[in-house]
């Protein structure tokens, strides 16, 4: 059975996104050269284009083109879950940058959180004692802070998260590859213990036009979740 040509293209565009010859953010070729360059009409182009946009792969702008969407990602933030074991469920390829670790009768550890290549949150955890030294060995890259203390016996009971608006500043600008000034969340988050002590306090900074905040409401409970902004204008 022959398959129709807009199919062809949109799984050809798929792969080519996919590939990374056209990344997040991406402005696709104009419709006209697309549909030449394909040897087809506008017509069949667009239902394409259409194929792509119902599986998430680009967003359109009236009056400024097709772009690639954001990567797809969600996090909860009404869970003990990290960031990464959240992203990582969701099949995300997410990387961890080990900036600095430091160890004065606590460890400080700080990291850059990537999804896909593109770096997406700054991240400073202080780790008191008696567990500090117990963790500081590890390697940060490959090994997340809270699996670490599990391993170490340490007991997490609960956190309270605060998320405000920030405005990026430097030095961790560059850890972003951002302009120092830009608009982006600010996560400060304490995580306790056995009988209340402190195990972890962190400090996120997150891209804000990556990353919006969900929320679900039911009568009983609310559920809130960061995500990746779609169909918003790029620049």
């Amino acid at each position: 059975m022959k398959i129709p040509a807009y199919r062809r293209i949109a799984t050809d565009l798929a792969d080519r996104i996919r590939a990374g010859e056209y990344r997040p953010g991406d402005a696709l070729p104009a419709q006209r050269e697309l549909s030449a360059g394909y040897g087809v009409t506008l017509m069949t182009l667009r239902q394409a284009l259409q194929e792509l946009r119902d599986e998430g792969l680009i967003v359109q702008q009236a009056g400024r083109g097709t772009f690639v969407a954001p990567v797809q990602a969600a996090y909860r933030v009404d869970t003990l879950r990290s960031f990464v074991e959240d992203l990582r469920e969701q099949g995300h390829r997410v990387a961890t940058e080990v900036v600095a670790v430091a160890l004065d009768g606590g460890l400080r550890l700080e990291r850059v959180r990537l999804l896909g290549d593109r770096p997406v949150i700054h991240q400073t955890s202080s780790v008191p004692a008696p567990w500090a030294a117990a963790i500081a060995d590890e390697d940060f890259r490959r090994v997340s802070l809270y699996a670490a203390l599990a391993e170490a016996g340490v007991t997490i009971v609960r956190a309270s998260e605060r998320i405000v608006p920030g405005l990026l500043t430097e030095p961790v600008a560059g850890h972003l590859r951002r302009p120092a000034g830009e608009a982006v969340f600010v996560s400060e988050r304490t995580t306790y213990g056995m009988d209340e002590q402190v195990v972890v306090v962190d400090r996120a900074v997150i891209v804000g036009d990556l990353i919006e905040i969900r929320a679900e409401r039911a009568a009983t409970r609310l559920s809130l979740q960061w995500g990746t902004v779609r169909d918003r204008p790029f620049g």
